[in-house]
């Protein structure tokens, strides 16, 4: 059995990018954001998200700024943490959902695992970028983390996927990003999830190193 498709990676890669220029609407956004988008195309084939991807003003210069500085990276789920490519990242890369007591933590006070595994952020935070890809409890919390004094990350992308809460708290996120202090890429609604909070990342993580379609 034989089919004739492209077996170059580098090809694939090529044509990807330029049919996602092609089908995409890139039109308003600075070239750093053109990238942001065209990265989350490719990962979910759907050149229609590009209308529900919003950046806050500062947000890629942000990013890259902390990206130049060796940036941590802290991550809500394991399959996050796995998704983000490493030999871009210079800081660490963490994920706490795993860490001994958050789960006994979380029991005894009725809340998500995800809020819980906040608590171990805390020392991290600031100057760092946040990476949320699946629980809206974690972007709540860290909302009301940062609103209740602790330290500001220099990035938080906010992408929780779900039925249940993640509409809402990328809307509370974009609405209170301002006067918390707070710089954000999110995708509205109920779309979301690990892969595409680590396309973000990767995509900003790979213009710091010069990497561009």
């Amino acid at each position: 059995m034989e089919f004739d498709y492209i077996h170059d990676p580098q090809e694939i890669e090529n044509q990807s990018f330029r049919i996602i220029r092609e089908l995409t609407d890139l039109s308003g956004l600075s070239a750093t954001e053109q990238q942001v988008v065209m990265r989350l195309v490719h990962t979910c084939g759907e050149p229609e998200i590009r209308n529900d991807i919003h950046f806050s003003p500062n947000a890629c210069a942000a990013g890259l700024a902390a990206l130049k500085n060796n940036a941590s990276i802290l991550c809500d789920v394991e399959m996050v943490r796995h998704g983000i490519a490493r030999r871009f990242i210079g800081g660490e890369i963490f994920c706490h959902l795993l860490t001994a007591g958050v789960a006994e933590r979380a029991k005894a006070s009725g809340e998500t695992r995800s809020m819980a595994a906040l608590e171990e952020w805390r020392p991290h935070l600031a100057g760092n970028i946040v990476v949320i890809g699946n629980a809206p409890t974690a972007l709540f919390r860290l909302l009301e983390m940062v609103h209740a004094g602790a330290a500001k990350p220099a990035l938080v992308i906010g992408m929780p996927v779900g039925f249940v809460g993640a509409a809402e708290s990328k809307d509370a996120l974009m609405q209170h990003a301002k006067e918390l202090g707070l710089e954000y890429i999110c995708v509205s609604g109920r779309r979301g999830g690990s892969a595409l909070a680590a396309a973000a990342i990767n995509a900003l993580a790979r213009i710091n190193h010069g990497v561009t379609f």
